[in-house]
């Protein structure tokens, strides 16, 4: 099945199962610290099909790709610029491969994080944040992909800007923010509310609006039922497993699959569609949530 086909059999599900967390899963694999994760798609694939094919396994409907940081503006930090179209098209390259394998015709989405850049201090502009979203995103349809999710983000102007470059090039599009600055824990790092970040990046165009990272999955209930009153857009919810520790120098999750899927249940009764697990949650999480939404079904 086309990928194309694939999304619009999901699209139909009431509940769709996404992937555990990506970094946290390197680190175990020996990505050194500082190191950026997005190079492994072309110095070590094997490691990044095998975090790919691990979701798949545990029965993920959706899964990402290593390419979070891969805009130009991440990239140029690494000195990896020139080999951005190489980066991205492989990385969806190596998801695909992984989805294919997968008896429940998963779906890529490509992974792209923020650009690191502000646009609120004139450090570059709308414009320039639009060109490097289209430029990733040229790539990674090349690769393949029908479908991306912008995520962790903290500013809906950026988002606005990568859903506008997204839908230039017929992608479907999700975005995602991180909800845990300001008194109540309930705005983003550049202070907008659920509210106010749904009302910007949906009139950019975005399919499906959310919130991933920043917490653990039980802080996201409200943001879920929030979002749930704020728009008719499909609910996507990917908390971390619980808040991370350093222990001998390594960061560690305390929070156990069932922990976590007792958390994801309670987003899937607040409203979420699509649900799944960010930093610290590993496969053993997603078979864990597999086997509760199966039961549900």
């Amino acid at each position: 099945m086309s990928q194309q086909d694939a999304l619009k059999k999901l699209l139909t599900q009431k509940t769709i199962l996404l992937d555990g967390g990506w970094g946290t899963e390197f680190q175990k694999l020996g990505l050194p610290i500082g190191a950026h994760p997005d190079l492994w798609n072309l110095d070590n694939p094997a490691v990044v099909r095998q975090v790919a094919q691990s979701y798949v396994d545990a029965g993920s409907d959706v899964i990402l790709t290593n390419t979070f940081g891969s805009n130009r503006f991440v990239l140029e930090k690494h000195g990896a610029v020139d080999k951005l179209a190489e980066i991205n098209k492989r990385g969806a390259e190596i998801s695909l491969a992984a989805a294919e394998q997968s008896a429940r015709d998963a779906v890529v989405f490509a992974s792209a994080g923020p650009t690191g850049v502000i646009l609120a201090l004139g450090q570059v502009s709308e414009t320039e944040i639009f060109d490097a979203y289209l430029e990733q995103f040229e790539a990674l349809k090349e690769g393949g992909v029908v479908a991306v999710v912008l995520e962790t983000s903290s500013d809906p102007q950026e988002a606005a800007q990568g859903v506008k470059a997204a839908k230039e090039l017929g992608l479907f599009v999700a975005v995602t923010a991180v909800f845990d600055s300001g008194r109540k824990k309930d705005r983003t790092m550049m202070g907008a509310t659920p509210e106010k970040y749904i009302e910007t990046v949906v009139s950019a165009g975005a399919d499906v609006v959310g919130s991933n990272c920043g917490r653990g999955i039980e802080s996201f209930v409200e943001i879920c039922k929030r979002m749930k009153v704020a728009t008719d857009r499909p609910l996507w919810m990917k908390g971390n497993a619980g808040l991370p520790q350093t222990v001998d120098g390594v960061t560690t999750y305390s929070q156990t699959p069932e922990n976590f899927a007792d958390g994801a249940m309670t987003l899937l009764e607040e409203g979420a569609t699509f649900i799944g697990g960010c930093c610290g949650t590993t496969p053993a999480f997603i078979a864990e949530l597999r086997k509760r939404i199966d039961a549900l079904n």
